[in-house]
């Protein structure tokens, strides 16, 4: 089967800005008084990297406890708006119109909604009636890659169709005024709003093609990353251990991948990756061997927009094509499972 191309990429961000230094501040009077110990957990917020970050909605509306209707439907709002909007400019950037999309897949784990996302914005974006809709929930921080491996999948099974996949994550919204936990600190110094759209099309078009894609999965690590679920909404299961656990178990389960991909580590000339913070920026330096300050790309994206989740990597992605992609790269990105998602990307200059 031909390999599907990247036709266009195209991301998108809420209005709303927060400073690094407002959200740490505004934690220390939320938190200060009720978490025991919590100075010698406030630098986390200094050690992330992260200068500022979009959320859906104002800073203040933060700041008031709020429960799943709420929370919901600021999901909807935020979440349908963000989707057409890096849809809308990743059509534009393939030069097609929404009644050209065939297929639409659509990745999110930071809300729920039924009808999907996909329907309830198909009259805006001016869908066909027959488009084919995928919606897929719980990859987490992986399913930026994860999802660019779903869809080109899905174009080569149907050549000269377009599929457009949309990653979208309002991971503001599962911030917990209740929860006197490290992992919620760690989670209100790290995450932020997104979406990010890429246009495929197997058989023609498109200078960086899917060359391959592939998944690890850990057995025994449900603890590491993923939600509780209560009657306020999401609450973050997050181990302060993922940088050591990259350290040590990244290198092998990728050089597995690649095996299966019949390529080898040195084979990749750019590595891509999902920065899960600063911390993990470093840990996979070390793990892959990389001279450090390698990962720039990931530690600009991190800095100007905090953890998105799943769309983060392909923020990652657009500026490592606006600077020109080496012959082969590597997308990979880590999340709930534990797994490591990762896709093979061919560039012709």
């Amino acid at each position: 089967m031909r390999p599907a191309a990247l036709l266009s990429l195209a991301t998108s961000v809420p209005p709303h800005i927060f400073l690094q230094k407002d959200v740490m501040n505004a934690a220390w009077g939320i938190f200060g008084s009720r978490f025991p110990d919590y100075e010698r957990f406030a630098g986390i917020f200094t050690n992330t990297g992260i200068i500022k970050r979009h959320g859906v909605k104002p800073f203040d509306w933060y700041l008031t406890q709020r429960g799943w209707p709420e929370r919901t439907a600021a999901f909807l709002e935020g979440a349908e708006a963000l989707f057409v909007d890096a849809a809308t400019k990743a059509l534009a950037n393939a030069n097609l119109r929404p009644a050209d999309v065939d297929t639409v897949v659509t990745v999110c784990s930071t809300g729920i909604a039924t009808p999907s996302l996909d329907a309830r914005v198909a009259r805006r974006m001016g869908f066909r009636s027959d488009i084919s809709r995928v919606p897929v929930f719980g990859l987490g921080c992986a399913g930026g890659a994860s999802g660019l491996s779903i869809a080109s999948r899905l174009a080569q099974a149907r050549p000269g169709t377009n599929i457009l996949l949309v990653t979208v994550e309002l991971c503001s919204l599962a911030l917990r005024l209740d929860e006197l936990t490290k992992a919620n600190i760690i989670a209100t110094s790290l995450f932020a709003d997104g979406a990010a759209a890429v246009v495929l099309r197997a058989g023609d078009g498109g200078e960086t093609l899917i060359e391959a894609a592939g998944e690890h999965l850990w057995p025994d690590t449900l603890d590491v990353m993923g939600w509780n679920v209560d009657p306020l909404g999401f609450g973050v299961i997050l181990r302060r251990t993922i940088p050591e656990f990259v350290t040590t178990e990244l290198k092998p389960a990728l050089t597995q991948v690649l095996g299966r991909m019949k390529l080898k580590l040195a084979d990749i000339d750019k590595f891509i990756c999902h920065p899960g913070g600063a911390k993990v920026v470093d840990a996979i330096e070390t793990a892959l061997s990389l001279d450090q300050g390698t990962l720039e790309h990931e530690r600009q994206v991190i800095a100007d927009y905090g953890n998105m989740s799943a769309p983060t990597v392909l923020f990652i992605l657009e500026r490592a094509r606006a600077k020109g992609l080496p012959p082969r790269s590597l997308l990979t990105a880590l999340g709930p499972g534990f797994t490591a998602s990762c896709v093979s990307l061919r560039h012709a200059a």
